[in-house]
């Protein structure tokens, strides 16, 4: 089964592009506001974004949204084009997956909307998303190969979909990664984390049997398992397998990597070392106040669990995060909305260039270090390594994160239309497993079938129609 795993290749190409990309004095790239335009020859010939106005749908809330609104400010006063960006918080991905679908039969949609790569491959089922290979690859408005060698090899081939096409641009990344209780673990005897899965539960039973003196709630235990389909395609991962046969073109869960990760979690349930969150964000809150040894989530909640350790915990304590324990090689679950630039009778190439000028600008490396410190999510450059001093001090978590990126190898997860419903099912698939005590196995192969059916069927205008 062929896997769409990649090394990330930051160490190798650091050196190719310091010597291309900060030459001249320590100046960085070329910016934006230096091109010229119209282009007079191909696919943009004459198009002229001057006056456009930009509508962007984001999920961004509190104080990310706030600094998203000063960056889109200064984009506003600072372009030459008086392109005007109106950028607005819609509700979480699911809403304005919603909303977007709706807006494929209505004509009703934004100019720029973040977009999962399953969520953009839905928009483009529906005819409704520029190919953004015409802007990236443009001689007058796109990037030139010094700006292309400086992006993470990853990040940004992860929107290309099959047919080539690009679906989406990254604003940023993130990845999923093991949060660890140091001081914890140290007071039962270990020096590291677990880079096995025999470990991780060695050191869950010890933590869940003996508990640590930080924490004085008397329910510990050593982990609560999340039942995601993100999580499911990490564990995956971690012992070198996949969720779907890139040669045959279908889901593959009955796979024996995904069968010993979910035998082992039950075994852990059974075992009473591990429980099931009882809601959103439980476990990482039952990690913050220390009753869990260990939690697995994104790293774009770094500064949430920081803020909680710091000011939820009975006894604020060390922590760390590393690898998921892996078979051979570290590999880490690599994942994060782009932006997706949308078609429609009523969305003009001139607003359709000025959406990608503002993307354009908002990669470049002064901005993507600024939303990283606001953020938190990992910049999608290379080059900003050498400018993350301010984040590293702020959460030195985050260096050790930015670290795991540096060494590891990169997977995705299915970028399908279909893994939008075809998720619900994984979750469904995992928590009958976990609670109702399912063969692992039988349960796998039922859910291939379900999966590749929806796969087969998938229709991004079905519930617009049916309601």
């Amino acid at each position: 089964m062929k896997s769409m795993r990649f090394l990330l290749g930051i160490t190798v190409l650091a050196s190719i592009v310091g010597s291309t990309v900060f030459a001249q004095d320590g100046e960085t790239f070329r910016k934006t506001f230096d091109l010229v335009g119209p282009a007079e020859e191909g696919d943009l010939a004459g198009v002229d974004p001057t006056g456009a106005t930009v509508t962007y749908w984001h999920q961004h809330s509190g104080a990310r949204e706030e600094r998203l609104n000063e960056m889109v400010a200064q984009f506003n006063e600072e372009n030459p084009w008086d392109i005007t960006v109106e950028a607005s918080n819609q509700g979480g991905y699911g809403d304005i997956y919603q909303k977007v679908v709706a807006g494929l039969t209505t004509g009703e949609l934004p100019t720029l909307v973040v977009a999962y790569q399953n969520q953009a491959s839905a928009y483009q089922l529906g005819e409704g998303v520029v190919d953004m290979n015409m802007f990236v690859n443009d001689a007058t408005w796109g990037l030139n190969e010094a700006e292309v060698a400086d992006f993470i090899p990853a990040f940004f081939n992860q929107d290309i979909a099959e047919d080539g096409t690009r679906i989406g641009f990254p604003p940023n990344r993130s990845l999923e990664a093991l949060y660890y209780n140091k001081t914890a673990l140290a007071e039962l005897g270990y020096d590291a984390p677990p880079t096995t899965w025999e470990e991780f539960g060695e050191m869950a039973c010890a933590f869940t049997e003996a508990g640590w003196a930080g924490y004085t709630g008397g329910d510990q235990i050593g982990y609560s398992i999340r039942t995601d389909a993100s999580n499911v395609a990490a564990l995956t991962f971690a012992l070198g397998g996949d969720v779907f046969d890139y040669e045959a073109g279908e889901y593959a869960y009955n796979n024996e990597e995904t069968i010993a990760a979910l035998t082992f979690m039950q075994e852990l349930l059974n075992n009473g070392c591990a429980n099931l969150i009882a809601e959103n964000f439980a476990d990482q809150n039952d990690f913050a106040a220390g009753k869990n040894l260990f939690y697995v989530g994104s790293t774009s909640g770094l500064p949430f669990v920081l803020s909680a350790i710091q000011e939820g915990s009975e006894n604020p304590f060390d922590w760390g995060v590393a690898y998921l324990p892996y078979s051979e090689a570290p590999v880490v679950n690599i994942y994060g909305a782009s932006v997706t630039i949308l078609a429609s009778e009523d969305i003009t190439v001139e607003e359709q260039l000025a959406a990608w000028l503002f993307v354009r600008w908002f990669s470049e490396i002064d901005q993507q270090i600024a939303w990283a410190e606001a953020s938190q999510y990992f910049p999608i450059r290379i080059s900003a390594t050498e400018n993350l001093g301010n984040v590293f001090s702020q959460i030195p978590q985050y260096e050790e994160a930015w670290n795991l990126l540096l060494n590891g190898e990169g997977q995705f997860e299915p970028s399908l239309a279909s893994y939008d419903v075809v998720r619900r099912e994984v979750q469904n698939a995992f928590n009958a497993i976990l609670v109702e005590g399912a063969d692992v196995e039988s349960t796998l192969e039922a859910l291939d079938v379900t999966a590749n059916q929806i796969k087969a069927e998938f229709d991004p205008l079905a519930p617009a129609e049916e309601e």
